[in-house]
């Protein structure tokens, strides 16, 4: 089987530039629609998170049928793209962060593939949770679409779908979280359980609530992610695409069966 490459999209990132053509996958877990790359981005599946239209808030993305949509179509690599606020004053707006880890706050989010439910269970290690691999790729070739990731960051999920308080953004940041969102969990995760390489590119679109001002401002918000936007998917679609020899990672083999 020919091995498909992903980007899964999230809040303002909800096509590519050249022809994708839509489909509807089925899963075990449910349904999901994911666009297939001709041309140009031949090789390449698009999947916005949140739905064509922007209609899933975060708790209620089906993110068990996403990945396994992506797997059963043969997709074997993954950039996640998501839009944070910052926790950590050296992360202003406009930064983009490589996520090296995260801290998963969310609650009742299905999470695994390995519930019990068909007598299988297994534990995927995660001790790091994006691939090496991948996170080098993107660093390595960002110079050329004038990025400049910073190299590690920990993403903190928050549940949603409303926004932190002063607070939480406080405590956050003292627990050692220096970007905050609500969709790269599960997703990463389970895209581990896949046996999938996946990494992340985080877009600090805004400060958290309460380091500068009283409120937070969406116009802001959006004039901060259109500044870098387009070229991280150009750098994201790349490095997928690159036909050059991939070096060995251990995603694939990340499951420990008991």
């Amino acid at each position: 089987m020919n091995k498909f490459k992903a980007i899964i999209g999230g809040t303002g990132f909800k096509n590519l530039t050249g022809n994708f053509t839509p489909r509807t996958m089925a899963t075990a877990y449910g349904s999901t629609t994911i666009y297939i790359g001709e041309d140009a981005n031949d090789g390449l599946i698009f999947l916005p998170r949140h739905g064509a239209n922007h209609t899933l808030p975060p708790h209620r993305i089906n993110y068990r049928a996403n990945i396994r949509a992506l797997a059963d179509l043969g997709v074997d690599k993954i950039i996640g793209i998501a839009t944070v606020g910052s926790t950590n004053k050296n992360v202003p707006p406009g930064t983009v962060v490589n996520l090296s880890q995260f801290i998963d706050l969310t609650h009742g989010r299905p999470s695994t593939f390995f519930d019990g439910e068909d007598d299988q269970v297994a534990h995927a290690d995660v001790t790091n949770p994006y691939c090496p691999v991948l996170r080098a790729r993107l660093q390595a070739g960002a110079p050329a679409y004038e990025l400049d990731p910073k190299p590690e960051g920990v993403y903190v999920c928050a549940e949603g779908p409303r926004l932190e308080t002063a607070a939480e953004i406080r405590w956050i940041g003292h627990m050692g979280g220096d970007v905050v969102g609500m969709t790269g969990v599960p997703e990463a995760p389970l895209a581990r359980e896949a046996g999938l390489c996946y990494a992340s590119l985080a877009l600090v679109v805004n400060w958290g609530a309460g380091i500068q001002g009283d409120h937070l401002d969406m116009e802001q918000m959006r004039e901060m992610q259109n500044l870098v936007r387009d070229r991280v998917l150009r750098l994201a679609r790349a490095v997928l695409l690159s036909q050059d020899k991939w070096d060995h990672c251990r995603c694939g083999t990340a499951l420990l069966k008991p």
